[in-house]
């Protein structure tokens, strides 16, 4: 167990100490650096993939194959570099608790806020949409007759008969 303090806080405040894990017995002072680096880089990920989920809408498509999760992750990653790029021009809508923020340190969030008023000063470069009418699709009150294939999610369940294949004495799990 590592035990951080910090020794400095904007405001004048006090920071309770953070406690770390690690498996290395005697770590020098590097490797307490290391730990405490590798917490802020976990720390930047775990945002990241709850920006992802709640706000770009990662998780909210039932996709039915590998590929198509793939194709729409990419989709985001694009969407989340576009919101990047966008920084400097997009304006500052904050909520009321939030406080300004220069254009530059601007989350990704806050530039998907105020996207709406970029896009409108943008080029577009395809024309726009023809309407057009309902698709053929299956006629109403009719049976879906191709159900949509159903790929395994890769869980494994350990069993007693499977840990005593492995030669490990059996458990009830």
């Amino acid at each position: 167990m590592i035990r951080l303090k910090v020794e400095y806080l904007s405001k004048e405040r006090d920071a309770p100490p953070v406690w770390l894990w690690s498996s290395k017995t005697g770590a020098a002072p590097n490797d307490v650096d290391r730990c405490w680096q590798v917490y802020l880089r976990r720390f930047d990920l775990e945002h990241t993939f709850r920006f992802a989920k709640q706000t770009l809408g990662w998780t909210t498509p039932k996709l039915r194959t590998p590929e198509a999760a793939d194709r729409w992750t990419w989709l985001l990653i694009v969407a989340h570099t576009q919101l990047r790029l966008a920084r400097p021009l997009a304006a500052d809508l904050r909520r009321p608790w939030e406080k300004p923020t220069a254009s530059d340190r601007l989350t990704p969030a806050r530039v998907r806020r105020g996207f709406r008023n970029i896009r409108a000063h943008l080029l577009c470069p395809a024309r726009v949409p023809q309407p057009t009418g309902t698709g053929p699709g299956r006629p109403l009150g009719s049976k879906n007759r191709r159900p949509a294939t159903r790929y395994d999610v890769g869980k494994t369940v350990k069993r007693p008969e499977n840990l005593k294949a492995i030669g490990k004495p059996g458990r009830s799990w």
